[in-house]
């Protein structure tokens, strides 16, 4: 992308006012979309993102300045206007000598998403958009989409640090709408993985597009939700989601370097019960959230959040660690250079337990069964959520009855850890963008099905 002498020539500048540390990211990432609504194409677009960032610590501080301009003059004058900022010793450090960094894919691809044929994409999208009208006919409404993108990145700093990486993703997603006189329910499924269009021929989308469907008419014909405290089985893959936003999120240094999360101070302390372990590992082959580097160009890694109920480790970025006294994790994550860097998820999820799905629902003799969690909200610093619950059955003397919908599960994330009694052998994710103050990123959540022993259910 640019010249060594370039890329050193910026972070010399950079330093030039006393900084401690510099750092150069540049991005060239090419991306299309085509939406659809009702089986009928209603866009397609192609797009291209290309600048560069520049970031300086001082001490505990940093900062970050970036442009879609990266001819070496202008990344000079980026890197002039981002040290004037500093106020340090009127001499700095110049930048040391490269090292390259040495790269294995982790995550080949076979369809690279320049050789895709639109026409193919829309022929997908249609069968998705079919499957569902055909499910039942008060499927009213269908919404499909595709994306892909292909994201080239240059990470060099004034440690040594010349790392070079390209990241490829796909996904696909479709939305049913169930509709009678007075209302409408909705369903949907949105796989995707660091891959090229291959990944779309993996996907059963007639058997998606109508589970989706299903959903959304079962829950159409559903009465409401009872409400009060009672035991919960929630589902594997996107169940996931309450781990990831009332604990994962807290367990990022981003919130734990400024005291606002609930877990700070409690490394090697028993958090959850003996049962959860939990992990973030940004080096699974080929998975949505997965990456070989980090974007701050260290190598990701397997990281044991919680072993046997028991704080092993936060995720950490480079900024955070130093107001930490911590090594980085290889967990720093930006949707592009227009962001810095911040600790964030990559594949999060709550590892296997031993207890078999039937067997978990057999032991409630009341309860609700969460067959999908859907959004919601949650104070990071305190853990407190409230999550929807997108399908939902009761259970009843050990069996699953009939539909409801209208529930939220509300609670803290630290009690929900503790409250966990059972957990199942079926581990499985699913895909969604996490957003936070680096932008959106692609992450997968996961779990097994499991069983929280008791939690406040909204209803009426």
């Amino acid at each position: 992308m640019m010249s060594k002498s370039a890329i050193s020539g910026v972070l010399d500048e950079a330093l030039a006012t006393g900084g401690d540390f510099a750092e150069v990211f540049l991005e060239d990432a090419t991306s299309n979309g085509v939406e659809m609504l009702n089986g009928v194409v209603e866009k397609a677009v192609s797009g291209v993102d290309h600048g560069a960032g520049v970031r300086i610590f001082t001490g505990v501080n940093a900062i970050y300045a970036y442009t879609n301009d990266t001819s070496r003059e202008n990344l000079t004058k980026v890197a002039r206007a981002a040290a004037a900022a500093i106020r340090g010793v009127k001499a700095g450090r110049s930048a040391i000598g490269y090292a390259g960094m040495e790269i294995v894919n982790a995550h080949p691809v076979e369809i690279m998403p320049e050789n895709v044929l639109k026409k193919d994409i829309v022929a997908l999208l249609r069968e998705a958009s079919g499957s569902a009208f055909d499910t039942d006919p008060l499927i009213t409404q269908t919404n499909a989409n595709y994306s892909d993108i292909v994201q080239n990145v240059l990470i060099a700093n004034s440690d040594g640090l010349w790392a070079e990486d390209s990241r490829v993703r796909t996904r696909v997603a479709m939305s049913a709408v169930a509709s009678n006189e007075s209302e409408k329910q909705t369903g949907s499924f949105s796989p995707g993985a660091s891959r090229g269009f291959e990944f779309c021929g993996t996907l059963d989308i007639k058997k998606l597009a109508r589970e989706a469907a299903e959903t959304a008419v079962t829950m159409l014909k559903a009465d409401y939700a009872p409400g009060g405290r009672m035991p919960v089985v929630i589902e594997n893959g996107f169940g996931g989601v309450i781990f990831h936003e009332a604990c994962g999120h807290s367990l990022e240094a981003t919130s734990v370097a400024r005291g606002a999360s609930v877990f700070c101070g409690k490394m090697g302390q028993k958090i959850a019960s003996d049962i959860v372990t939990a992990v973030d590992d940004g080096t699974l082959p080929n998975e949505w959230g997965s990456m070989n580097i980090d974007d701050e160009g260290v190598r990701t890694r397997r990281t044991v959040l919680i072993e046997n109920g028991v704080l092993k480790s936060y995720m950490i970025d480079r900024l955070n660690g130093i107001k930490m006294g911590a090594e980085p994790t290889g967990s720093a994550r930006r949707e592009s250079y227009k962001y810095a860097p911040t600790s964030r998820m990559y594949n999060t999820f709550i590892c296997p337990g031993n207890t078999a799905f039937s067997d978990m629902i057999a032991s409630v003799e009341y309860g609700l069964y969460a067959k999908k969690m859907g959004g919601g909200s949650v104070m990071p610093a305190t853990g407190e959520f409230n999550f929807a619950v997108l399908e939902g059955y009761m259970i009843r003397n050990g069996r699953i009855a009939e539909p409801v919908r209208g529930a939220t599960l509300i609670g803290k994330g630290s009690e929900v850890l503790l409250d966990i009694d059972m957990i199942s052998d079926n581990l499985e994710c699913a895909q969604g963008v996490c957003g936070s103050i680096s932008g959106g990123v692609p992450t997968n959540i996961g779990q097994p099905a499991l069983r929280v022993r008791e939690i406040t259910v909204g209803g009426r």
